[in-house]
């Protein structure tokens, strides 16, 4: 099964665009969930969420939809030996999604800086042991883990892949699709090629509208994906200005043309 959706749903510049001009902050989730069956929730990267924070977001979607939960970024991108206590805390703020039956997964992103040595090959495993029984994914931005050794490893010790859609600059990811585990997970940043090392906020390295050629490039890719898994998420972070929304809307267009003319 293939779900798409958007990197987070609250954007004030999304009014007009995919909300309706003057819906209130606090109905947005409720009309998103209209629209997209999965959700990737940003905001636990620069926060720890709270248990009763994420309990609330789950009250408001229907049965059936997934939230796919960032980690905070000491277990990422600012590690110390302070991890393992924030494993712990971070476990427990999901506990009320996994008993809702909505935590699709929890998104390991690292940084750039981030590449394929030892020491970074062994905290990966650090994170699977801090996280023991919930699906997890890990997205590289570093290219030098795209090898077969990666995929292997990933299998070994129960960590997903996260394939991404981004500029075709050295150093950075190719567009390769690949899955490691049950999951599934697509992330679309977008193909701003000029922006991506060079801008003034970091929104601005996302943004990006994709064509619908772009995106018929994943469409096999994502069922190949689908084949090899039980879920597959394709989740749009080119969030400016409803882009995302728009994108996602056009993909889940494009994958229901295409079931149409198959007859799938």
């Amino acid at each position: 099964m293939i779900l798409v959706g958007t990197a987070g749903f609250s954007y004030e510049d999304w009014g007009g665009v995919f909300y309706p001009e003057g819906l209130a902050a606090r109905d947005r989730l409720i009309y998103y969930a209209r629209h997209f069956p999965v959700v990737e929730i940003d905001y636990t990267y620069y926060k720890m969420p709270a248990a009763r924070t994420l309990a609330a977001m789950g009250h408001k979607t229907p049965e059936g939809f997934h939230f796919l939960i960032k980690t905070f970024r000491g277990l990422t991108h600012e590690i110390t030996d302070e991890a393992p206590a924030l494993f712990r805390q971070y476990r427990d703020a999901l506990q009320p999604l996994i008993d809702q039956g909505k935590l699709g997964c929890v998104l390991a992103q690292f940084p750039w800086k981030f590449s394929a040595q030892p020491a970074n090959r062994d905290y990966l495993l650090c994170v699977r042991e801090g996280l023991p029984d919930v699906p997890v994914v890990v997205e590289f931005r570093h290219a030098s883990w795209v090898t077969p050794d990666t995929f292997s490893h990933l299998r070994e010790i129960g960590l997903g892949f996260c394939c991404v859609d981004e500029p075709p600059l050295r150093g950075l990811l190719p567009r390769v699709a690949a899955a490691t585990s049950d999951l599934g997970y697509v992330r679309f940043h977008g193909r701003n090629t000029a922006r991506w090392w060079k801008h003034d906020h970091a929104w601005q390295r996302y943004d990006y509208l994709y064509r619908a050629d772009e995106l018929e490039e994943w469409i096999p890719k994502l069922r190949d994906l689908d084949g090899q898994t039980s879920e597959t998420y394709a989740i749009f972070n080119n969030c400016h200005a409803g882009q995302a929304a728009t994108n996602a809307r056009d993909l889940q267009s494009l994958l229901r043309l295409l079931d149409r003319e198959t007859g799938a």
